[in-house]
Protein backbone atom coordinates (compact mmCIF):
# COMPACT_ATOMS: atom_id res chain seq x y z
CA UNK A 1 0.00 0.00 0.00
CA UNK A 2 1.25 3.47 -0.89
CA UNK A 3 0.75 6.34 1.45
CA UNK A 4 -2.29 8.44 0.69
CA UNK A 5 -0.35 11.75 0.42
CA UNK A 6 2.00 10.45 -2.25
CA UNK A 7 -0.88 9.08 -4.34
CA UNK A 8 -2.61 12.44 -4.09
CA UNK A 9 0.52 14.25 -5.36
CA UNK A 10 0.80 11.97 -8.38
CA UNK A 11 -2.87 12.36 -9.21
CA UNK A 12 -2.61 16.13 -8.91
CA UNK A 13 0.49 16.26 -11.17
CA UNK A 14 -1.16 14.03 -13.77
CA UNK A 15 -4.29 16.19 -13.75
CA UNK A 16 -2.28 19.40 -14.22
CA UNK A 17 -0.30 17.85 -17.09
CA UNK A 18 -3.49 16.72 -18.87
CA UNK A 19 -5.00 20.16 -18.39
CA UNK A 20 -1.92 21.90 -19.92
CA UNK A 21 -1.83 19.49 -22.84
CA UNK A 22 -5.51 20.11 -23.51
CA UNK A 23 -4.93 23.86 -23.53
CA UNK A 24 -2.03 23.58 -26.00
CA UNK A 25 -4.02 21.32 -28.29
CA UNK A 26 -7.00 23.68 -28.24
CA UNK A 27 -4.76 26.65 -29.06
CA UNK A 28 -3.03 24.67 -31.81
CA UNK A 29 -6.37 23.74 -33.34
CA UNK A 30 -7.60 27.31 -33.36
CA UNK A 31 -4.37 28.64 -35.05
CA UNK A 32 -4.42 25.79 -37.54
CA UNK A 33 -7.96 26.59 -38.55
CA UNK A 34 -7.18 30.23 -39.21
CA UNK A 35 -3.66 30.35 -40.70
CA UNK A 36 -2.58 26.85 -41.42
CA UNK A 37 -0.28 24.51 -39.64
CA UNK A 38 2.97 25.90 -41.13
CA UNK A 39 2.30 29.46 -40.04
CA UNK A 40 1.24 28.25 -36.63
CA UNK A 41 4.46 26.27 -36.22
CA UNK A 42 6.55 29.25 -37.35
CA UNK A 43 4.75 31.53 -34.96
CA UNK A 44 5.15 29.10 -32.13
CA UNK A 45 8.83 28.65 -32.86
CA UNK A 46 9.31 32.39 -33.01
CA UNK A 47 7.53 32.79 -29.72
CA UNK A 48 9.63 30.12 -28.07
CA UNK A 49 12.93 31.32 -29.60
CA UNK A 50 12.43 35.09 -29.10
CA UNK A 51 13.87 35.15 -25.57
CA UNK A 52 16.81 33.01 -26.70
CA UNK A 53 17.47 35.33 -29.68
CA UNK A 54 17.40 38.39 -27.47
CA UNK A 55 19.88 36.79 -25.14
CA UNK A 56 22.10 35.81 -28.02
CA UNK A 57 21.99 39.38 -29.36
CA UNK A 58 23.05 40.69 -25.99
CA UNK A 59 26.00 38.28 -25.93
CA UNK A 60 27.06 38.56 -29.59
CA UNK A 61 26.64 42.31 -30.20
CA UNK A 62 29.66 43.37 -28.05
CA UNK A 63 31.82 40.72 -29.73
CA UNK A 64 30.78 41.88 -33.21
CA UNK A 65 31.40 45.51 -32.23
CA UNK A 66 34.84 44.56 -30.91
CA UNK A 67 35.89 42.89 -34.16
CA UNK A 68 34.38 45.73 -36.18
CA UNK A 69 36.50 48.12 -34.14
CA UNK A 70 39.62 46.06 -34.83
CA UNK A 71 38.79 46.04 -38.55
CA UNK A 72 38.31 49.82 -38.52
CA UNK A 73 41.62 50.32 -36.68
CA UNK A 74 43.41 48.19 -39.26
CA UNK A 75 41.87 50.26 -42.04
CA UNK A 76 42.89 53.50 -40.33
CA UNK A 77 46.44 52.19 -39.90
CA UNK A 78 46.67 51.35 -43.60
CA UNK A 79 45.34 54.79 -44.50
CA UNK A 80 47.85 56.42 -42.16
CA UNK A 81 50.73 54.52 -43.78
CA UNK A 82 49.50 55.55 -47.22
CA UNK A 83 49.33 59.21 -46.20
CA UNK A 84 52.81 59.04 -44.66
CA UNK A 85 54.17 57.64 -47.91
CA UNK A 86 52.52 60.47 -49.84
CA UNK A 87 54.08 63.01 -47.47
CA UNK A 88 57.54 61.48 -47.99
CA UNK A 89 57.09 61.59 -51.75
CA UNK A 90 56.01 65.24 -51.62
CA UNK A 91 58.95 66.15 -49.38
CA UNK A 92 61.34 64.42 -51.80
CA UNK A 93 59.84 66.29 -54.76
CA UNK A 94 60.10 69.56 -52.84
CA UNK A 95 63.79 68.94 -52.09
CA UNK A 96 64.44 68.02 -55.71
CA UNK A 97 62.62 71.15 -56.87
CA UNK A 98 64.55 73.33 -54.41
CA UNK A 99 67.85 71.80 -55.53
CA UNK A 100 66.94 72.39 -59.17
CA UNK A 101 65.99 75.99 -58.44
CA UNK A 102 69.34 76.55 -56.72
CA UNK A 103 71.19 75.08 -59.71
CA UNK A 104 69.25 77.31 -62.07
CA UNK A 105 70.06 80.36 -59.94
CA UNK A 106 73.75 79.43 -59.83
CA UNK A 107 73.85 78.81 -63.56
CA UNK A 108 72.19 82.15 -64.21
CA UNK A 109 74.68 83.85 -61.88
CA UNK A 110 77.71 82.23 -63.48
CA UNK A 111 76.42 82.95 -66.99
CA UNK A 112 75.88 86.56 -65.99
CA UNK A 113 79.42 86.83 -64.67
CA UNK A 114 81.70 88.96 -66.82
CA UNK A 115 85.35 87.80 -66.52
CA UNK A 116 87.88 90.58 -65.91
CA UNK A 117 88.93 92.53 -68.98
CA UNK A 118 86.11 90.79 -70.91
CA UNK A 119 88.34 87.76 -71.44
CA UNK A 120 86.99 84.66 -73.18
CA UNK A 121 85.72 82.00 -70.78
CA UNK A 122 84.01 78.62 -70.75
CA UNK A 123 81.19 77.70 -68.37
CA UNK A 124 81.52 74.23 -66.87
CA UNK A 125 79.57 72.11 -64.40
CA UNK A 126 81.32 70.57 -61.41
CA UNK A 127 80.55 66.86 -61.37
CA UNK A 128 82.79 65.58 -58.58
CA UNK A 129 85.11 66.50 -55.75
CA UNK A 130 88.20 64.73 -54.47
CA UNK A 131 87.77 61.37 -52.73
CA UNK A 132 88.56 62.92 -49.34
CA UNK A 133 88.67 66.28 -47.59
CA UNK A 134 92.47 66.24 -48.01
CA UNK A 135 92.12 66.31 -51.79
CA UNK A 136 91.56 69.97 -52.58
CA UNK A 137 90.29 69.39 -56.11
CA UNK A 138 87.10 69.50 -58.13
CA UNK A 139 86.36 67.94 -61.52
CA UNK A 140 84.53 69.72 -64.32
CA UNK A 141 82.80 68.50 -67.48
CA UNK A 142 84.87 70.50 -69.94
CA UNK A 143 88.28 69.68 -71.39
CA UNK A 144 90.71 70.17 -74.23
CA UNK A 145 87.93 69.97 -76.79
CA UNK A 146 86.42 73.09 -75.16
CA UNK A 147 89.66 75.07 -75.04
CA UNK A 148 90.63 74.12 -71.47
CA UNK A 149 94.38 73.99 -70.73
CA UNK A 150 96.58 73.47 -67.69
CA UNK A 151 97.24 76.62 -65.69
CA UNK A 152 94.03 78.49 -66.56
CA UNK A 153 92.21 80.38 -63.81
CA UNK A 154 88.86 79.05 -62.59
CA UNK A 155 86.33 81.45 -61.06
CA UNK A 156 82.72 81.63 -59.92
CA UNK A 157 80.48 84.61 -59.25
CA UNK A 158 82.29 85.30 -55.93
CA UNK A 159 85.88 85.13 -57.05
CA UNK A 160 88.89 82.90 -57.71
CA UNK A 161 88.48 79.17 -57.06
CA UNK A 162 91.78 77.76 -58.31
CA UNK A 163 93.56 76.68 -61.46
CA UNK A 164 93.34 73.81 -63.92
CA UNK A 165 96.11 71.30 -63.18
CA UNK A 166 95.03 68.27 -65.26
CA UNK A 167 92.92 67.92 -68.38
CA UNK A 168 91.48 65.32 -70.75
CA UNK A 169 89.50 65.71 -73.94
CA UNK A 170 86.20 66.26 -72.11
CA UNK A 171 87.05 66.80 -68.41
CA UNK A 172 89.48 68.75 -66.27
CA UNK A 173 90.70 68.83 -62.69
CA UNK A 174 90.75 72.09 -60.75
CA UNK A 175 93.27 72.55 -57.93
CA UNK A 176 91.61 74.72 -55.27
CA UNK A 177 93.09 77.77 -53.54
CA UNK A 178 92.81 75.97 -50.22
CA UNK A 179 95.47 73.41 -51.19
CA UNK A 180 98.76 74.10 -49.34
CA UNK A 181 100.68 73.58 -52.61
CA UNK A 182 98.86 76.49 -54.28
CA UNK A 183 100.24 80.04 -54.07
CA UNK A 184 98.80 83.04 -55.85
CA UNK A 185 100.30 86.48 -56.38
CA UNK A 186 97.89 89.11 -55.04
CA UNK A 187 97.44 92.81 -54.49
CA UNK A 188 95.74 94.47 -51.53
CA UNK A 189 93.30 96.78 -53.22
CA UNK A 190 93.27 99.46 -50.49
CA UNK A 191 97.09 99.87 -50.40
CA UNK A 192 98.01 98.65 -53.90
CA UNK A 193 100.86 96.63 -52.40
CA UNK A 194 101.54 93.07 -53.47
CA UNK A 195 102.06 89.76 -51.71
CA UNK A 196 101.39 86.06 -51.96
CA UNK A 197 98.53 83.98 -50.52
CA UNK A 198 99.07 80.30 -49.77
CA UNK A 199 96.51 77.62 -48.97
CA UNK A 200 96.26 76.23 -45.44
CA UNK A 201 93.88 73.36 -46.10
CA UNK A 202 90.88 75.44 -45.00
CA UNK A 203 89.02 78.44 -46.39
CA UNK A 204 91.50 80.77 -44.68
CA UNK A 205 94.69 81.60 -46.61
CA UNK A 206 98.00 82.97 -45.37
CA UNK A 207 99.02 86.34 -46.82
CA UNK A 208 102.73 87.18 -46.90
CA UNK A 209 103.82 90.68 -47.98
CA UNK A 210 107.60 90.97 -48.25
CA UNK A 211 107.97 94.65 -49.16
CA UNK A 212 104.92 96.19 -47.54
CA UNK A 213 105.27 99.69 -46.13
CA UNK A 214 101.62 100.31 -45.28
CA UNK A 215 99.50 98.43 -42.73
CA UNK A 216 96.60 96.31 -43.94
CA UNK A 217 93.26 96.47 -42.21
CA UNK A 218 90.55 93.92 -41.61
CA UNK A 219 88.13 93.77 -44.53
CA UNK A 220 90.65 94.89 -47.17
CA UNK A 221 89.95 93.32 -50.56
CA UNK A 222 92.65 91.03 -51.95
CA UNK A 223 92.74 90.49 -55.73
CA UNK A 224 95.03 88.73 -58.19
CA UNK A 225 97.99 90.84 -59.28
CA UNK A 226 98.25 89.58 -62.86
CA UNK A 227 101.48 87.64 -62.41
CA UNK A 228 99.93 84.22 -63.04
CA UNK A 229 96.21 84.86 -63.34
CA UNK A 230 94.37 87.77 -64.95
CA UNK A 231 94.52 90.81 -62.66
CA UNK A 232 91.62 91.99 -60.56
CA UNK A 233 89.97 88.65 -59.69
CA UNK A 234 88.78 88.70 -56.10
CA UNK A 235 90.65 86.20 -53.93
CA UNK A 236 89.30 87.11 -50.51
CA UNK A 237 89.20 89.57 -47.62
CA UNK A 238 91.72 90.30 -44.89
CA UNK A 239 90.46 88.97 -41.57
CA UNK A 240 93.18 90.39 -39.26
CA UNK A 241 94.74 93.84 -39.39
CA UNK A 242 98.54 93.85 -39.51
CA UNK A 243 101.32 96.50 -39.35
CA UNK A 244 104.25 96.74 -41.70
CA UNK A 245 107.65 96.52 -40.00
CA UNK A 246 110.98 97.31 -41.64
CA UNK A 247 112.89 94.22 -42.73
CA UNK A 248 110.03 91.95 -41.60
CA UNK A 249 107.43 90.15 -43.62
CA UNK A 250 103.91 91.46 -43.05
CA UNK A 251 101.81 88.36 -42.44
CA UNK A 252 98.08 88.03 -41.92
CA UNK A 253 95.07 85.89 -42.91
CA UNK A 254 92.66 86.13 -45.82
CA UNK A 255 89.21 84.51 -45.96
CA UNK A 256 88.45 83.20 -49.44
CA UNK A 257 85.64 84.90 -51.34
CA UNK A 258 84.53 81.61 -52.93
CA UNK A 259 82.46 79.13 -50.96
CA UNK A 260 83.91 75.84 -52.11
CA UNK A 261 81.21 73.62 -50.62
CA UNK A 262 78.51 75.33 -52.71
CA UNK A 263 80.08 75.30 -56.15
CA UNK A 264 78.05 73.71 -58.96
CA UNK A 265 79.13 75.79 -61.96
CA UNK A 266 82.37 77.63 -62.72
CA UNK A 267 83.99 79.63 -65.48
CA UNK A 268 87.41 78.80 -66.86
CA UNK A 269 89.20 81.83 -68.28
CA UNK A 270 90.60 80.59 -71.58
CA UNK A 271 91.47 83.92 -73.19
CA UNK A 272 94.53 84.84 -71.14
CA UNK A 273 98.03 83.56 -70.43
CA UNK A 274 100.78 84.76 -68.04
CA UNK A 275 102.55 86.29 -71.03
CA UNK A 276 99.77 88.87 -71.12
CA UNK A 277 100.99 90.12 -67.73
CA UNK A 278 103.71 92.09 -69.56
CA UNK A 279 101.00 94.45 -70.77
CA UNK A 280 100.25 97.28 -68.35
CA UNK A 281 96.65 96.85 -67.18
CA UNK A 282 94.49 99.09 -65.05
CA UNK A 283 93.55 97.53 -61.69
CA UNK A 284 89.89 96.63 -61.26
CA UNK A 285 88.35 98.08 -58.10
CA UNK A 286 86.19 95.74 -56.04
CA UNK A 287 83.77 96.86 -53.33
CA UNK A 288 84.77 95.71 -49.81
CA UNK A 289 82.48 93.28 -47.96
CA UNK A 290 79.57 94.56 -45.88
CA UNK A 291 81.35 94.17 -42.53
CA UNK A 292 83.79 97.02 -43.23
CA UNK A 293 83.51 100.68 -44.05
CA UNK A 294 84.69 101.94 -47.46
CA UNK A 295 87.86 103.10 -45.69
CA UNK A 296 88.63 99.51 -44.72
CA UNK A 297 87.99 100.01 -41.01
CA UNK A 298 85.72 97.46 -39.27
CA UNK A 299 82.17 98.63 -38.56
Amino acid sequence: MFPTGRRFDRVTALFMSLLAAGFVIATFDVRTAETGIADTMRGGAATLLAPIQRGADLLISPVVSFFDGISNLAGLSDENLRLQEQVRELELRLRETSALERKVEELEAINGLAPPLELASVTARVYSSGPSSFDHVKYILKGVDDGIAIGQAVIDERGLIGRVDAVTASTARVRLLTDPVVSVGVRVQQTNETGVVTGLGITTLRLDMFNATTPVTRGSVVVTDGSRFPPGIVVGYVTESADAEVNFVLQTRVETAARFSKIDYVKVIVGWSPLDAEVELEPILIEPPSFVNPSGEPQ
